[in-house]
């Protein structure tokens, strides 16, 4: 901004005879936006030697413009970042686009289009409306995960990861959405088993998949929480550790008729002396290595079957236990007894070795599959006298678990486990682990608009990394309309001037990998690209992360909890062992906020409750906005649109903004000899908010500085006039607070005070500590829990003299004559006195 501009944004107090204004919200927001681009007010200077605060909110994606779940998590993380400008820190607030994904996709073969189109379209509406919001972001730093530049990167970390042996394929049965055409992750799939972008039923489908090999970090996942206990919600603390689910056990082997030995992982190994069945995982390729020709068949009808029925409901409590019987027998190493060996339902592939031993005495699942194929039922814990029908799955000494060499009987079930593990070990028949319900992320997707996966297949080297000077691998440009459309298989595999190339080790010719990788990979690294977005020679400078990161102060959805939050914290855990980063976790803390209902509802269109960001902004202004969804609840809970009042909201905001025009002190004027009650009000406001602010309560410092401005407003009111320096104190802490929820009005007050722009860039207000003792509170009196009156008290009041003081107030006594006298009084001094009367 020129000099000249910048003079024009400054000017003196208005002065008693001046015209007065009225608030004009449109007014001031075409004053003050263009003001914050042109100064670069929120642009981070390098040479700014203040200590540093990074606060990066969940960046969004493209599709359409802003809405009113984005006004609720964006208002949340820029009082985040305010308030740290404030408190004298250099703030990182960046901002950036998570643009691959399905919706563009979608969008583009509908209009016959490149995914580009309506991806970078919608970027420049929602930038547009992000300025407009008053966001303090440093555009400087701004990102689309889909630019070349950026998925550069994130193929260059792919085959890091690949060197490292972390990524890898193989065969393996995966979720399919018919409708998307394309593979999803375990934690995609949601609800009833149903695809989490589209809501079609999920089947199974034998694919050839890219994994990264996330169980490695299993352990180091769940231990490295306790740098996060009381910075992360608790609940999703307890989703991840529910998630990663390390389960302490024992790997036990059982002989199979036909040669073969199968390993089952057990929690508790103890009560095998109750196995009287097993049990494999019908998709799994142990049941095709068990089952006799004879029923061969029969277990490929009924893998047919279950090629329909996904994950969750194959694991649902509910569902009836169905399997077929595989014509060979297992050999329980305890007892030496056969079992019959079925394939089912219930076991998953993937999860252990794929095959269960069945106890149905103890596991309500195996319970309910015994009863279904009439197999013997074991207890080997005694429940209680009462128990009876059903598995017992509660501790208790052990029963029926002996054999010629050993006995659990009597034992509790911790000293059972160590003993049966110990002799499993002399026997060679087993041994002593740790399982994780966590699996390998898939990150292959069949679909076009996504990272291109950088690796090579020929037909004499096999998978060939891309040199890293041939990154990034580019999408084709020219692709679009019906060339996007998935039939079974990537796009890209169509698209045949794309897919052949020369190999880089041989140069025969080979085909490029057609998977694009899932949209989580760019965004578990994005926070380290926004320290230095516009690198050429690295993802980013390691010197310059090292100093920036962990990220201070993450906020975002809930909804995040497990994938994105997950696999980010992976991601940092990798770059750590490479030496790229310093530090373990990304996020030092996080901060969730909550959904914006109407009526109690989601919003949608197919309800028809839905409110639009752009229309309650051209009604109200944005500062309203803001203010009311900051205000409206803590930010954590759920705004409903229903319950709140933006135009109460713009209402408050003409009367502090008019404060601020009614001062006429001049600005560096002595408060000291102004008005010491209003005095005391702001400084316990400011001593408020500043403890309230690092509690994140973000909705009671509204509440204060609404009491701060009427306080003020009465002081004018009573006489002592707008030229009360306490007036001129009480509308500068105004501004500053306010400007953490409502940057426009504040920046137009800062500027009727007399300081120059931006208010943002002022200092956190200090608070004198002689002006929060309070001389004088108000004391409540209640006859049997009813208030009846209340009393101007010294704050040091004894008990004994406040309760003198209030038997002897008329209305108390009229009270306790009508209700038969004093029974009791309860004083709690200097705020209360309950008076128990009959």
């Amino acid at each position: 901004m020129s000099r000249n501009s910048r003079e024009s944004l400054r000017c003196a107090p208005v002065s008693e005879t001046a015209e007065k204004q009225s608030y004009d919200f449109r007014t001031i927001e075409a004053k003050w936006l263009p003001f914050w681009v042109q100064d670069g007010t929120f642009v981070v200077d390098p040479a700014d030697e203040r200590p540093q605060k990074y606060v990066c909110d969940m960046f969004p994606y493209p599709s359409g413009d802003l809405h009113m779940g984005h006004a609720e998590a964006f208002a949340i993380g820029d009082v985040a970042a305010r308030y740290a400008r404030l408190r004298g820190y250099n703030v990182l607030h960046p901002i950036g686009w998570d643009s691959f994904g399905l919706p563009a996709e979608n969008a583009a073969i509908k209009n016959n289009a490149h995914p580009a189109e309506w991806t970078y379209t919608n970027i420049e509406t929602q930038a547009a409306s992000f300025k407009r919001y008053g966001i303090s972001a440093d555009w400087s730093t701004r990102l689309h995960t889909s630019d070349p530049e950026y998925y550069r990167w994130t193929q260059w970390l792919f085959l890091k990861f690949y060197e490292q042996g972390l990524a890898y394929r193989k065969d393996s049965p995966v979720n399919w959405c018919p409708s998307c055409q394309t593979v999803l992750a375990n934690e995609q799939v949601v609800g009833e088993g149903v695809c989490d972008r589209c809501g079609t039923p999920v089947t199974k489908k034998a694919l050839n998949q890219w994994y990264f090999k996330i169980t490695d970090y299993a352990d180091r996942l769940l231990d490295d929480m306790d740098q996060l206990k009381g910075a992360w919600p608790e609940r999703v603390l307890a989703m991840q550790r529910n998630w990663i689910g390390r389960s302490e056990g024992a790997h036990v082997d059982f002989p199979v008729e036909g040669g073969h030995t199968v390993t089952v992982f057990t929690t508790r190994p103890d009560t095998i002396f109750g196995a009287t069945f097993f049990v494999v995982a019908a998709d799994a390729d142990l049941a095709a290595q068990l089952v006799t020709e004879e029923q061969r068949a029969a277990l490929e009808e009924y893998r047919e079957q279950l090629k329909s029925v996904s994950e969750i409901e194959r694991q649902s409590a509910d569902r009836k236990k169905t399997g077929v019987f595989l014509g060979v027998h297992a050999t329980n190493p305890a007892t030496g007894a056969k079992m019959p060996v079925y394939a089912t339902d219930y076991v998953l592939a993937d999860y252990g070795t794929g095959a269960v031993m069945g106890v149905p005495g103890q596991d309500q699942r195996d319970w309910e599959f015994a009863k279904a194929f009439d197999l013997p039922i074991v207890r080997t814990v005694q429940p209680p006298a009462e128990f009876e029908g059903e598995a017992f799955t509660g501790e208790g000494p052990a029963i029926n678990s002996a054999n010629s060499e050993i006995s659990l009987d009597g034992l509790e079930v911790e000293e059972a486990k160590a003993r049966i593990i110990d002799w499993l070990e002399s026997k060679g028949a087993g041994r002593a682990t740790t399982n994780y319900r966590l699996r390998d992320w898939l990150l292959s997707r069949q679909r076009f608009w996504g990272a291109p996966i950088p690796v090579i297949h020929c037909p004499d080297c096999g998978e060939v990394p891309v040199p890293e000077d041939q990154l990034p691998v580019q999408l084709p440009t020219e692709a679009k309309g019906e060339d996007l459309r998935p039939k079974g298989k990537s796009p890209l595999a169509g698209l045949n001037d794309w897919v052949t190339v020369d190999c880089p080790a041989c140069g025969a010719t080979a085909t490029r990998d057609t998977d694009t990788m899932d949209t989580f990979v760019d965004s578990s690294w994005y926070y380290l690209r926004y320290v230095d977005p516009k690198n050429t020679q690295a993802p980013f400078d390691v010197e310059k992360v090292n100093a920036r990161l962990p990220v201070d102060q993450y906020v975002g959805g809930v909804e995040h909890a497990i994938l994105h939050l997950l696999y980010s914290r992976f991601f940092t855990k990798v770059l750590y062992d490479m030496g790229l980063v310093n530090f373990t976790e990304p996020f030092k803390a996080l901060m969730n906020q909550g959904q914006v209902l109407n009526g109690g509802k989601a919003m949608s269109k197919s309800l028809g409750n839905g409110v639009d960001l752009a229309e309650q902004m051209d009604e109200y202004g944005v500062d309203a906005v803001r203010l009311t969804m900051v205000f409206a609840s803590p930010p954590a809970d759920d705004v409903d649109w229903a319950d709140v009042s933006p135009a109460a909201s713009q209402k408050f905001l003409g009367r502090a903004w008019r404060l601020a025009q009614d001062v006429t002190s001049a600005p560096g004027t002595d408060p000291a000899a102004g008005a010491a009650g209003l005095r005391a009000i702001t400084h316990r406001t400011i001593a408020d908010a500043q403890s309230l602010l690092d509690d994140q309560k973000y909705n009671v410092v509204i509440a204060r500085i609404m009491e701060l401005v009427n306080a003020a407003r009465k002081e004018i009111d009573s006489g002592a006039g707008a030229g009360d320096p306490a007036v001129r104190e009480a509308a500068e802490v105004t501004a500053q607070i306010l400007s953490l929820v409502a940057p426009y009005t504040a920046e137009d007050m800062w500027q009727m005070l007399g300081h120059d722009p931006s208010v943002a860039n002022s200092a956190w207000p200090a608070y004198e500590e002689s002006l929060l003792v309070e001389d004088t509170v108000t004391a409540v009196v209640q006859v049997k829990g009813k208030l009846r009156d209340k009393l101007e008290v010294p704050a040091d009041i004894s008990a004994e003299d406040l309760e003198a003081q209030a038997l002897a107030l008329p209305k108390i006594q009229r009270y306790i004559e009508e209700d038969g006298g004093v029974r009791k009084v309860i004083v709690r001094a200097p705020k209360l006195v309950n008076v128990v009367t009959g």
